[in-house]
């Protein structure tokens, strides 16, 4: 399947990274695990690490932002009071999370060095598939979450119906999984989203000729890395900015929708653990502006890349949300 870029969509000024992914920050990895199984199971788990080491003794910071607040996001409050990450992010769906929260529980427990342990903030993210996948049948289950941590690489990020994004749809289409990076001076940043939720499609702020049907209801979670040196407080504030780029998809940003964005810095001199305190200097606030624009961007690409990857599927549901977008708006 295509991608954005492909049938020449090319959004906004920033170049992309060589990977147009969020893996073009060095030492960020994706994993998934995709099932699809009979005509009942449309579903899957993804995973991101901020490196490659053990995140519980050496934290990244983070920021969040919330948009619309009617999800399940595991983990959000303690990162807000510490603007810190000490588990990687796992993407599921709504009735998987607490599954999600033990394999994350159990992979951290697991890490050398981390035998004293007694208390874990596991974060989780979810999208309802249940239009497309028996949600009521347990799975991912808590092994499966966990394979997903195993699967993480660095390196090309598959998208479309695959990890958390298998069973999901966007504007009456197949959704799924979608990244996109962006080079902003010296730094990368780039963007992975869980695209599942309703609204009137626009692509580079034109619509469609042919709009598909669609609900106007659903969830986005959108994951932001960068290299560059953060504070937690301008990583939420560069996560906020992710909202940009889903409005210029045209959202409907509803009652009935999850918005949530988290935002968080690879930087060697901002990760903090036991004894280790951040160090040297962070971007300020006059340096932010063109990362700001830089998030709206790749969230807006990761989005239609989401769209672009996913293929038309049955499920639970059939019928609702199993066409593709090439096959909606044509070539």
């Amino acid at each position: 399947m295509p991608r954005a870029r492909d049938k020449g969509i090319v959004i906004g000024r920033f170049a992309a990274g060589p990977l147009n992914a969020i893996t073009d920050v060095a030492g960020v990895a994706v994993g998934h695990v995709t099932l699809v199984e009979g005509d009942r199971i449309r579903t899957g788990a993804t995973a991101v690490l901020p490196h490659g080491g053990n995140l519980f003794r050496d934290r990244v910071p983070a920021g969040v932002s919330i948009l619309n607040g009617f999800g399940k996001f595991a983990g959000l409050s303690q990162v807000q009071e510490l603007g810190e990450l000490e588990t990687p992010i796992l993407l599921t769906n709504t009735l998987a999370v607490g599954r999600a929260v033990q394999a994350l529980v159990s992979h951290t427990l697991a890490q050398p060095g981390n035998d004293r342990v007694t208390s874990v903030n596991a974060v989780v993210g979810e999208t309802n598939d249940s239009r497309l996948n028996d949600i009521r049948a347990g799975r991912p289950t808590v092994d499966e979450h966990r394979a997903a941590l195993a699967a993480a690489r660095p390196g090309p990020v598959a998208e479309g119906c695959v990890g958390a994004g298998t069973g999901t749809v966007a504007f009456g289409v197949k959704g799924g999984i979608g990244t996109a990076s962006r080079i902003v001076g010296p730094h990368v940043l780039g963007v992975l989203v869980q695209a599942n939720y309703g609204g009137t499609l626009r692509i580079d702020g034109a619509p469609l000729p042919q709009r598909p049907e669609h609900d106007v209801d659903g969830s986005i979670v959108m994951v932001l890395a960068t290299d560059a040196p953060l504070c937690a407080r301008n990583l939420t504030r560069l996560a906020t900015r992710a909202f940009g780029g889903l409005a210029r998809t045209g959202a409907a940003l509803s009652n009935g929708s999850g918005d949530y964005a988290l935002a968080f810095s690879t930087a060697e001199s901002q990760r903090r653990g036991p004894g280790r305190p951040p160090s040297g200097t962070v971007m300020g606030n006059d340096e932010m502006s063109p990362l700001f624009e830089a998030a709206i961007e790749a969230s807006e690409e990761a989005i239609l890349n989401a769209l672009f990857m996913a293929t038309g599927m049955q499920g639970w549901n059939a019928g609702q949300g199993d066409a593709e977008i090439v096959a909606a708006i044509g070539d």
